[in-house]
This record gives C-alpha cells, sequence and structure tokens, in this order.
C-alpha cells in the first residue's frame, strides 16, 4: 500500500485540470499574502475522494521548490507539511525520503511543530495541512496540546496556511469541526475558499456515491440502479465470515483488501486485543502500528480489523465492512439509526466543557458516527463488502440489494 500511495500523493503526477487550476491558485494566494501582518488561510473543501492530498502534496513540492531560489517572493521561506494522522504522516514522510527537494523534517505532527515553535519563540512562513478536520480544537494534555485550537495556534505563528477540510470526516468531539464553526473562526482574517468535486478514489458511478452521500446523511436507504455494477463490486453479506473469505480472495488476487468496523465492539486502549465476533467470525481489532510501513501494508493485518484511525486518508482496492451494533434499521423500516448507547469508542466522545447541552452532544455523537461510516464506505477502489450487526438492517440489505 505504501508504494500505491506515494504513487498516488507524487509531486510529479500529472493533475486534473481542476486540480492545476487550485494549486495555481494557492500559489497566487501565498505570494499576495507571504509578507502581510496578519495572517492569511486558503481553504479546499472536498469529499473523500476527491484528491485533496494530491492537491496539497503538488503544492507543497513546487512551494518548497521556490523557496529555494535565490530570488523571487518564496526565496527562504521556512515552510511545514502538517497531519494529525501517524498513518498517514509516515507516508508522507517516505515520499520526502525519495523525491529531491523534500525533507523529511519539513513534515510534522500539528502539536509537535506548535509546542517546538512556541518553545523557541519562533516562527515560519507558509503551513499546509491535510486533513484539517483532525486539527485539536479543544485542549488536550494526552497528546500534549495545552491551547485552545490548534487552527488558532498555528495562525499565530505563520504568514498562511493552506489547508484541506472535510467536515463529513470529523470523527471526535475533541476535533469538532463544521463548516459554520471554521468560517466563524476565520472570519478576522483574509482567506479563500475552493472546492473539488470530482471523485477519484471509488470507481463507481455516481448512483452508488449518492446512496452512500444519503446513507451517512438523511440516513435513508435509497434504491440502486442496476447499472452501478459494471463499474464497480458492490455486494451485500448475511454472514460476516463469508465476508471476511471473499476480502482474503481479493487481497490473494488483487493485493490491498482489508475487513473493517465501525465502533460497537470491544475497544480499549490497555495493550490487550479485543475481538469482534459475529458467527463464525472472530477477529481482533487493529493494534496501534509503531512501524513504518502504514496497517493496511502489513501483511498480517488480513488477520485484523481495521479501524477508522488505521483507514481515514488511504485507498484500499476492496473494504469488508461491518456495520456494528450501534448502526440499526429504524421502527418504520425507512431509513437508519444509531443507538449511541452502544458506541465504545470511549476517546471520539469525551466530554468537552462549550458542549453542555445534552440534545447537541447527542447531534454530535450521531453525525460523528455517520462521517465514520461514510469514510469507511469510501476506502475500496474497486469493490465495498458490507455486513450489517442488527438483524432488521441485515435483512433489509440482503433483500434489496442482494444477499450473499
Amino acid at each position: 500500500m505504501q508504494n500505491q500511495a506515494i504513487k498516488k500523493l507524487s509531486p510529479f503526477k500529472k493533475p486534473t485540470q481542476q486540480q492545476a487550476e487550485i494549486i495555481n491558485e494557492a500559489m497566487t494566494f501565498i505570494q499576495a499574502h507571504i509578507h502581510d501582518a496578519k495572517p492569511a488561510i486558503f481553504v479546499i473543501t472536498g469529499d473523500a475522494g476527491t484528491g485533496k492530498s494530491v492537491v496539497l502534496s503538488q503544492l507543497f513540492y513546487k512551494l518548497q521548490q521556490a523557496s529555494r531560489k535565490e530570488t523571487g517572493p518564496l526565496a527562504n521561506t521556512q515552510n511545514y507539511f502538517m497531519v494529525n494522522h501517524p498513518e498517514l504522516l509516515k507516508v508522507y514522510r517516505n515520499i520526502a525520503g525519495e523525491l529531491p527537494g523534500l525533507l523529511k523534517k519539513n513534515f510534522q505532527r500539528p502539536t509537535s511543530l506548535i509546542n517546538r515553535m512556541t518553545k523557541n519563540q519562533a516562527h515560519f512562513d507558509v503551513g499546509v495541512i491535510d486533513e484539517s478536520h483532525l486539527l485539536l480544537s479543544q485542549p488536550d494534555h494526552y497528546n500534549n496540546f495545552y491551547g485552545h485550537n490548534q487552527l488558532i495556534s498555528l495562525l499565530k505563528l505563520c504568514h498562511v496556511l493552506v489547508i484541506v477540510f472535510d467536515a463529513h470526516q470529523v470523527l471526535r468531539l475533541k476535533t469538532y469541526w463544521n463548516q459554520e464553526r471554521l468560517r466563524t473562526l476565520l472570519a478576522p482574517y483574509p482567506q479563500k475558499w475552493l472546492h473539488l468535486d470530482q471523485q477519484f478514489r471509488m470507481q463507481a458511478d455516481n448512483s452508488l456515491i449518492n446512496w452512500i452521500d444519503h446513507f451517512t446523511t438523511d440516513r435513508k436507504l435509497l434504491p440502486l440502479q442496476t447499472s452501478f455494477r459494471l463499474h464497480y463490486d458492490f455486494r451485500v453479506f448475511s454472514d460476516a465470515e463469508a465476508m471476511r473469505r471473499a476480502i482474503v480472495n481479493q487481497n490473494n488476487r488483487v493485493g490491498l483488501s482489508r475487513i473493517v468496523s465501525t465502533t460497537g465492539y470491544p475497544s480499549t486502549l490497555d495493550g490487550g486485543q479485543h475481538f469482534i465476533t459475529e458467527g463464525h467470525f472472530h477477529l481482533p481489532w487493529d493494534q496501534y502500528n509503531y512501524t513504518a510501513p502504514p496497517w493496511a501494508e502489513i501483511p498480517k493485518t488480513i488477520n485484523e480489523v481495521g479501524s477508522i484511525y488505521t483507514c481515514q486518508g488511504f485507498d484500499l482496492n476492496y473494504v469488508g465492512l461491518i456495520l456494528g451494533p450501534p448502526v440499526k434499521l429504524s421502527a418504520d423500516k425507512q431509513k437508519i439509526d444509531i443507538d449511541s448507547t452502544k458506541l465504545t469508542d470511549g476517546e471520539s466522545f469525551k466530554h468537552r466543557a462549550d458542549m453542555a447541552d445534552p440534545k447537541e452532544i447527542e447531534m454530535a455523537k450521531v453525525q460523528l458516527t455517520l462521517n465514520a461510516i461514510n469514510v469507511l464506505m469510501k476506502r475500496g477502489v474497486k469493490g465495498l463488502y458490507l455486513f450489517a450487526h442488527d438483524p432488521a438492517l441485515r435483512e433489509r440489505l440482503c433483500s434489496e440489494y442482494h444477499t450473499i
């Protein structure tokens, strides 16, 4: 997977016309504001799989080439690429290790850069942030962040930020963002917003992508056009073990195929193994990955269940998704319900002081769960396989979208 990820994010990959236009506009924006007294921010929005990371990778390479020139508006600038995702950071640093003009030290976790710059009373010129929806929006002592908001902390340390933002990929209360919150926060700063809308990851037609989007927003189960199967392998399974065997077969055939799951099963960061059991299906959750290769690149992880934390931002060829106990069919059998009492990812739903209203917290829990499902459903380039824990949902999915 690492080679595939590097190839996808290579600065030498030819961008689409839309991507090239955004890269050029970002460079123009940076040059216009690099010497301003007040920091400026360039925001790129887009759903999962629309090429946001590709744009940032190519933009940062151009930025670093310009910084090494003796003259010009960006000559001798000090710039950093940030991502608050350890698995994705490994890929970017590996890209830096293989390409001229890029240094691994220029790719950082936001907290590390904020703490170092603050301690040294230093500043930098341009920051490029992938997956900015993962930035902390409150203090987090566990991650050694003692400010109030990572985005504001970074704006105080630089001249220009370029970020990509997808509200549908917000996954934790401590990184709780939406477009309204982001626009309110950025109101005092010079800014420009652009949007990417072409889907690149999934080799699926609009019927299936639209089905996923409705499943994870208004929670409706739309009908599917039969033509979508001509381009994409979408299957619903009544048996999780049968789905696992199908994923193993695809992994043997084309590689990069894995089982993943939503929350709802035993999961505690205590160093021990925690299993997902569904009938004859019995596999452990992924463990924290201390190795350089990303989780899905490690061969033995075909015998683990991936989580949102190991898969977000990555491409798989085939993904088998288990919709866990919180994901249920509504009483009227017309839509999806999220039972927040069955959520087991305690780290994602820790209390935050600025969210005291129980209704707001409940709405946030539901939305974060739907966001995670959206991200997991859009991991597969060639195929998506589904199994639902809830018997009523499983029966509805199997009857409407064919049983395997």
